[in-house]
């Protein structure tokens, strides 16, 4: 009994997205109905290393199939510039709940870029309008490409509206997608103003003013991750219709996080989890008494969402023969 390895290819050339969207949206569905075990994102602080490490373990059960798995991951904001390394790196290992055997363990850094994309697509599927032609996303990093491959995937998206105070980092987004948008450099006011907008930034001071949303806009406000961040205005919060991944995360580091903890928001301003739009527990945009005006999908990142995006990619290796099979795990008794 082997454990298949996959590498960065590997899990980019297993992890197609409309796929990764279905079993994402299985996953939130899951969490709503009870159907998974995750225990709380534990951090371990490194501020000196400007960086952290995070461990997400779950279970969760499908239906059709159930699967376990932990990722290891960090945030270290320095890496780019000192070590020439992305900000995000993770393993995951993905496991038979039937007998504990690590079926893989693989890269955990595309996984992650590819699973926060398709977040953010079930959300947009579920939250913004229905005609929804153009995208904004303020931040040109690693997490801004799935965030477009991902989205374009639920919305008939033609304009694309990128911001960031890197003209290098922009300028390379805009070479990857310009033969298949219309995609140019714009302020984040103009990003803003689109009927999608992701924000996918670390910084701990609001950049998105609440007077440059549209009206009916839909934000993905997906940097957030830890305690002190926070990228949208407190008042284009306390305007929105707010949905959050997971209570606890995002209080304690999502989006959310520093107005709840000065007291400016609280339970009531939360319309619902995603999981309960998910499974029509509560309405969606467009469904009667669904949110109208500008919403807010308040994304941390759960280790089901990994687990999930971990099996598509592990069947599909399989299947194909790709990796590198080893034995980890001696079976002789």
């Amino acid at each position: 009994m082997e454990t298949l390895l996959l590498n960065r290819a590997d899990v980019a050339e297993n992890a197609r997205m409309p796929e990764l969207i279905a079993a994402l949206e299985e996953a939130f569905a899951a969490y709503e109905h009870g159907d998974v075990q995750m225990p709380a994102k534990s951090y371990i602080d490194l501020p000196k290393y400007n960086g952290d490490f995070r461990s997400m373990p779950a279970y969760m059960d499908a239906g059709d199939w159930d699967a376990a798995g932990i990722k290891w991951v960090n945030v270290h904001t320095d890496n780019p510039e000192k070590f020439d390394l992305p900000t995000v790196l993770g393993t995951m290992i993905y496991s038979d709940p039937t007998n504990a055997l690590p079926l893989a363990i693989m890269d955990g850094t595309t996984l992650t870029r590819k699973r926060t994309g398709a977040a953010a697509a079930v959300a947009t599927d579920h939250l913004a309008v229905a005609d929804a032609t153009s995208l904004g996303i303020v931040g040109a990093g690693v997490q801004s490409y799935t965030q477009l491959e991902a989205i374009s995937e639920v919305r008939d998206i033609d304009t694309v509206v990128v911001s960031d105070v890197r003209e290098e980092a922009v300028a390379k987004f805009i070479d990857r997608f310009e033969a298949e948008f219309d995609v140019r450099a714009g302020s984040i006011e103009e990003a803003a103003s689109c009927d999608v907008l992701s924000t996918v930034t670390p910084v701990e001071s609001p950049i998105v003013p609440a007077d440059a949303v549209g009206e009916h806009t839909h934000v993905n406000a997906m940097g957030a991750d830890a305690p002190g961040k926070h990228e949208l205005d407190d008042d284009l919060l306390a305007g929105a219709t707010i949905v959050i991944d997971d209570y606890e995360q995002c209080t304690h580091s999502g989006e959310i996080n520093v107005p709840w903890s000065a007291g400016l928001l609280d339970d009531d301003d939360v319309y619902a989890e995603l999981g309960e739009i998910v499974t029509d527990a509560v309405a969606g945009r467009g469904e009667a008494g669904g949110p109208e005006g500008v919403t807010v999908f308040d994304s941390t990142g759960l280790a089901i969402q990994d687990v999930a995006a971990a099996h598509v990619v592990y069947e599909h290796a399989n299947e194909k023969g790709n990796g590198y099979p080893f034995e980890l795990v001696d079976t002789r008794l």
